[in-house]
């Protein structure tokens, strides 16, 4: 059964783009749904914005269509890049969901009026450190940023995975770690406002521009940058935990190292986009609730299992690395969404630009 499902996500993945490009040329054009007062003509789809990699969030959906029979029609961007386009669409709202991804950015759209406060009943089994004191975003699953190594790599090379963020400045790495650009990726931005808590806002860039002597690329996608690591493209992804073990469930040989002086980490999120098709909004209520759930949660630990469910009644996998195994930082979240333009605009002036990424 665990196989056919994941064939039909592959399937479902395939046809996500071309659903949504039909779901974003109809728009709001159905007149008999426009306005916020006017009545709901009601839907049996739900259009989603989403940073989650396509095959995997393909297996959610298909569970989610499997449970209610409602058809979601989604877009993969970056979590970078899904924030700039809803806030380039604010005034004509494309999309009912925002899926995946970091809190920083989530406070950030709220911070932008993108966002309509939502907050699914399911949450009662959540923790409170994982919840918006604003009562916006949803929060869905938690990681620490990690560094994924190539064993392959270490072994030829008899060398010990590091252990610090120091340790990633050794000229034998050179050209041999990846990560995505904070312009376009939650997952690297969250790496920088890690290193700018850790070393300070003037040491920081002293410290980037050393990193920057031994990185191979900077990706769009903080996904992409473990799979380098496992096509043998470099050495060492600067990414999240559930990122870099992902492509272990093909076999890649991946494992994780944390650096002992302090990691950051996300709670990633979901949330209402405000102003989104109103003949969708129930039903967009409806998916933030499954995936809220025990029941949604539960699809981790069969299609990833490396996230941590908040949700205190699914099961996690075995042997899954949850926030109090590694030294995790006091990440603030609130002061780096605030900062964001800030430290990526210095980032792109001092570090690397974001123009011609892959």
């Amino acid at each position: 059964m665990k196989q056919s499902k994941r064939l039909f996500a592959l399937l479902l993945t395939l046809a996500m783009t071309l659903g949504m490009l039909t779901a974003c040329g109809g728009g709001n054009s159905d007149t008999s749904s426009e306005g916020d007062g006017g009545e709901s003509s009601g839907s049996n789809e739900l259009t989603v914005y989403t940073a989650f990699p396509e095959a995997e969030v393909a297996y959610y959906f298909n569970a989610f269509e499997e449970a209610t029979g409602i058809k979601v029609n989604a877009l993969r961007l970056s979590a970078g890049e899904m924030l700039t386009r809803v806030a380039a669409e604010k005034d004509n709202p494309q999309a009912s969901l925002m899926f995946g991804g970091s809190t920083d950015n989530y406070i950030a759209a709220s911070n932008q009026g993108l966002l309509e406060a939502y907050q699914s009943p399911e949450l009662s089994n959540t923790p409170e450190n994982y919840l918006d004191p604003d009562g916006v975003w949803n929060p869905i699953y938690g990681g620490a940023i990690a560094f994924a190594c190539n064993k392959d790599w270490f072994a030829d090379k008899g060398y010990d995975y590091p252990t610090s963020w120091d340790d990633l400045l050794d000229p034998k790495y050179q050209d041999m770690i990846i990560m995505a650009h904070p312009a376009t990726s939650g997952t690297a931005y969250t790496v920088l406002a890690t290193l700018i808590q850790l070393k300070g806002e003037d040491a920081v860039w002293d410290y980037l521009k050393e990193l920057d002597k031994n990185m191979s690329q900077y990706t769009k996608s903080g996904s992409a940058a473990p799979n380098g690591v496992a096509l043998g493209e470099a050495a060492i992804a600067l990414t999240f935990s559930h990122d870099g073990l992902q492509p272990t469930t093909e076999g890649y040989p991946i494992e994780l190292s944390f650096p002992t002086d302090g990691t950051g980490y996300e709670v990633g999120a979901m949330a209402l986009i405000k102003g989104g098709p109103a003949d969708e909004q129930e039903n967009a209520k409806k998916f933030i609730d499954f995936m809220c759930s025990a029941e949604g949660q539960n699809l981790y630990a069969e299609n990833n299992p490396f996230r941590v469910p908040p949700n205190s009644q699914a099961t996690p996998a075995e042997g899954l690395v949850t926030l109090d195994s590694v030294a995790v930082i006091d990440y603030d979240a609130v002061w780096a969404a605030e900062h964001k333009d800030e430290f990526v605009a210095q980032f792109e002036a001092n570090i690397a630009s974001s123009e011609n990424l892959e």
